[in-house]
């Protein structure tokens, strides 16, 4: 059984949404407004570049109809309204860690 990373998630939700990765590539912005390129699309399936910026991701998201917090836990990434959060303490974190961890099991 193949362990899913963010490649894997990607390809499936695409493949879900019946999109070619020609089409999904097409509908998708870079920062400078020029679609990326369904190689490009096709390297980060394949887990052959990692994951990309913030940027791309929310597009994907959309574009996909993914929930965005799901697609950043996939690119191992954190968002950005989490990461920019101020006076965090350490024990703020472990309780948002411990709180995380209970909901991923079920508990």
């Amino acid at each position: 059984m193949t362990s899913m990373t963010f490649g894997k998630f990607l390809s499936d939700a695409r493949k879900n949404e019946n999109l070619s990765q020609k089409e999904l590539a097409a509908r998708i912005k870079k920062e400078d407004g020029l679609t990326i390129s369904p190689q490009y699309l096709n390297d980060i399936e394949r887990d052959r570049r990692n994951p990309p910026s913030e940027y791309i991701l929310k597009q994907f998201a959309k574009v996909l109809n993914l929930k965005l917090d799901v697609v950043y836990y996939w690119a191992d990434r954190m968002p950005a309204d989490v990461k920019s959060s101020n006076d965090v303490g350490d024990d703020r974190v472990v309780a948002a860690y411990k709180a995380f961890r209970k909901a991923l099991e079920g508990k």
